[in-house]
C-alpha cells in the first residue's frame, strides 16, 4: 500500500509541531507542513464564532491530500474547510481540545488533562511528541564534545520558557538553580543545561555564570543536544511550563523531576497534568529527596497511530 498524503497545521510553535509531526511520522504520512495565518482580525474570534471559509485564512496551495493534522486555535477553521472542500474522501484530527462542536473533526487528541470525551475523542496522558526511543540513542553521543571529562554522572535541566501562568524572573530562576546548587554539594555530578526555543537569552547567560565552568551550558537552540541529554542523563529536570517536554522525557523511562515555579495566575490544568505523571510514577520534584525509579517508558504517539489506523483501515 502506498503511503497517504497529509498536511500538517500549526501556528508555528514548537510544542504544535512537535505533536503534530510525531503523530504523522508513526502514522508513516508522506506530509508537508503549512503555518497557518488568519487575515485581519479573524485571529482575535474564537473558531466558534468564526464562519467556515477561505475569506478568513491565507490560502494553503495543496490540494491533494487524504488526512489533515492541525494544532492549536488558529489552524481548527484551515483543517474543517479543506475537508469540507476535498472532491474526495478526507480525514482531519484535530490534536488538543478545539472548542468548537467535535463533530467537525474525524478524530480529535487530547490529553486527559483536559477532560474532555466523545466518540471520536482519544485521550492521551500527556502530550504526544515527534521524539523516539531510536533518534534519542542514534544522538547519544553529540555532547561529547561539549561536557567535560571526567567520572561525574551527568543530570539534565532542560528549561522551557516564560508563559502567562510562569514567570522566568532571575527571582525565580535563582531559586531553581539554588535547589541545584545544594544537590551539587551532596552528589556532585555535572550538570547539563538546555535551553528550547522560548528560553529567554538572559536567562540562558545566567544559568552560565551562575553554575561556571565546571558544568556545560548549551547556549543555542540544539535539538541534538537536547536528544543526547535525554540519552546520556541518569536524572532528567524539566521546567512546570512546558506539558510538552515533560511528556517528551517520560519516553526515556528515566527518573524526572519538575522544577517548579509559583504560578501568577490559577494554573488548575497544569496540575492536574503533573500529577497524573506523579500518579504513573514518571515524576517527582525538585527539591524533594533524590531516588532512583523507573516506569515503563511513554510512548504515547504510536499508541494513538495505532489507534487511528485500526480506525480508517490503513
Amino acid at each position: 500500500m502506498s503511503k497517504l498524503k497529509g498536511i500538517l497545521l500549526t501556528e508555528g510553535m514548537h510544542g504544535m509541531i512537535s505533536q503534530v509531526e510525531g503523530l504523522a511520522k508513526a502514522l508513516e504520512l508522506d506530509f508537508t507542513h503549512h503555518k497557518v495565518e488568519l487575515k485581519n482580525l479573524w485571529s482575535l474570534i474564537p473558531p466558534k464564532f468564526t464562519p467556515i471559509s477561505q475569506n478568513v485564512y491565507k490560502k494553503i496551495n495543496h490540494i491533494d491530500f487524504d488526512i489533515i493534522i492541525s494544532c492549536g486555535r488558529k489552524s481548527i477553521i484551515p483543517s474543517i474547510h479543506l475537508k469540507s472542500i476535498s472532491n474526495k474522501k478526507v480525514f482531519n484530527i484535530h490534536i488538543q481540545n478545539p472548542k468548537i462542536n467535535f463533530d467537525y473533526f474525524d478524530f480529535i487528541v487530547a490529553p486527559e488533562h483536559d477532560k474532555i470525551n466523545g466518540s471520536n475523542v482519544i485521550n492521551t496522558k500527556g502530550a504526544i511528541h515527534y521524539l523516539t526511543k531510536d533518534e534519542i540513542e542514534e544522538n547519544k553521543d553529540y555532547l561529547n564534545s561539549f561536557i567535560r571529562k571526567d567520572n561525574r554522572k551527568i543530570w539534565c535541566l532542560i528549561m522551557g520558557g516564560p508563559t502567562k501562568y510562569y514567570d522566568y524572573s532571575t527571582k525565580n530562576m535563582k531559586h531553581i538553580f539554588s535547589i541545584f546548587y545544594k544537590l551539587l554539594k551532596k552528589h556532585d555530578f555535572q550538570l547539563v543545561v538546555i535551553p528550547s526555543m522560548r528560553t529567554p537569552l538572559n536567562t540562558i547567560h545566567y544559568a552560565k555564570e551562575f553554575f561556571g565552568e565546571n558544568h556545560t551550558v548549551i547556549m543555542n537552540v540544539d535539538k541534538k543536544a537536547y536528544l543526547s541529554a535525554l540519552a546520556l542523563s541518569e536524572n532528567i529536570i524539566v521546567t512546570c511550563d512546558s506539558s510538552s517536554m515533560i511528556s517528551e522525557a517520560a519516553l526515556t523511562g528515566k527518573p524526572i523531576y519538575i522544577a517548579n515555579i509559583l504560578p501568577k495566575k490559577n494554573d488548575i490544568r497544569f496540575q492536574r497534568f503533573r500529577n497524573l505523571f506523579r500518579e504513573l510514577n514518571i515524576t517527582r520534584n525538585l527539591g524533594e529527596d533524590m531516588e532512583n525509579w523507573s516506569y515503563q517508558s511513554l510512548d504515547e504517539t504510536n499508541r494513538v497511530a495505532k489507534i487511528i489506523k485500526e480506525k480508517i483501515n490503513y
